[in-house]
């Protein structure tokens, strides 16, 4: 049994704690700190701090990097510290603390989708693959020698959430049957090559608008990529409305238009029709398009 660290922050990373946990030592958790959330902006855990502390283990949440460190050094010696999702880049001088570095979930397979939005830019970019890849963390971004992948057929239809949860729990599976034989000295790291690198830029703003001159294909990567959060957004009639799920429609309304078609909303793009399957219209919770379309006078309007 090794005396580990954990670091990670949201849902994704849970799995890993747990099933670390089962089969280790976990002598702390480190996470962020509360962040304000949600309409009330109270500051709520993030959810590995919830696991952690259901699992009854420490937890630690440094503000700096220089807290980070600290924070590490007050705990050593371990063995090793394992991280997945934990939303900050991990300085070399803590890098080197644990006697056998860190080792890192990554979802993706590297060096396809290196940075922080690795499943959004897969389905984004129309990827029909992707996986799970354990490497050993360097001071670069995703970068660090392998130690094993799997890799996974992405579903027709699955989105960010789902997607992002399907290899979390294969994650935690293979990163914590790694441990004993890279302990053990069994594995060899293999160094990444450069070649087919691409780089998953952080989620902003500009990435979520669904546009009229987008095609078909482009905008249900969008919402795939996006849902359920942030989500892409469609602007109808001049409100922005989160859009959560949509398919190739049949018939189509004129570029620039929406109209309610058989009962449900199709928006016209560049080369066809999309039809809204669940959207969220501003300041309601998220709904079919159908039901949006019941709840509208007019029939049809414009898309920005």
């Amino acid at each position: 049994m090794a005396r580990t660290v954990f670091l990670g922050t949201p849902t994704s990373a849970v799995p890993t704690l747990h099933a670390l946990a089962s089969k280790h030592e976990v002598a702390l958790v480190i996470t962020q700190p509360d962040r304000p959330r949600g309409r009330s902006k109270k500051p709520l855990p993030p959810p590995v701090k919830g696991a952690a502390q259901h699992l009854e283990l420490e937890v630690a949440q440094p503000e700096s990097h220089a807290e980070l460190l600290e924070t590490l050094a007050d705990v050593a010696p371990v063995d090793l510290g394992v991280v997945v999702a934990y939303g900050r880049i991990i300085r070399p001088e803590t890098l080197r603390l644990p006697e056998s570095g860190f080792l890192n979930a990554h979802f993706s397979l590297l060096p396809r989708w290196r940075g922080a939005a690795p499943v959004a830019r897969a389905l984004m970019a129309g990827d029909s693959m992707t996986g799970v890849t354990i490497i050993v963390l360097d001071e670069g971004l995703d970068t660090g020698h392998v130690l094993t992948a799997q890799a996974v057929d992405i579903d027709s239809g699955e989105n960010a959430g789902e997607l992002t949860e399907r290899l979390a729990r294969m994650g935690a599976r293979l990163l914590v049957d790694t441990i004993g034989p890279y302990l053990a000295g069994e594995l060899e790291p293999k160094r990444q090559t450069g070649d087919g690198a691409s780089y998953a830029d952080k989620i902003e703003s500009s990435d979520r608008p669904l546009r009229s001159t987008d095609t078909i294909e482009s905008a249900v990567n969008r919402v795939r990529g996006l849902a359920p959060d942030p989500a892409a957004t469609l602007n109808i009639d001049g409100e922005a409305h989160k859009v959560l799920d949509v398919t190739r429609a049949y018939a189509s309304p004129p570029q620039g238009r929406w109209q309610i078609l058989e009962r449900v909303p199709v928006v016209g793009l560049a080369d066809g029709g999309i039809e809204l399957i669940s959207l969220q219209p501003p300041g309601k919770k998220p709904m079919s398009g159908a039901a949006w379309a019941r709840g509208r006078r007019e029939r049809g309007g414009t898309i920005g």
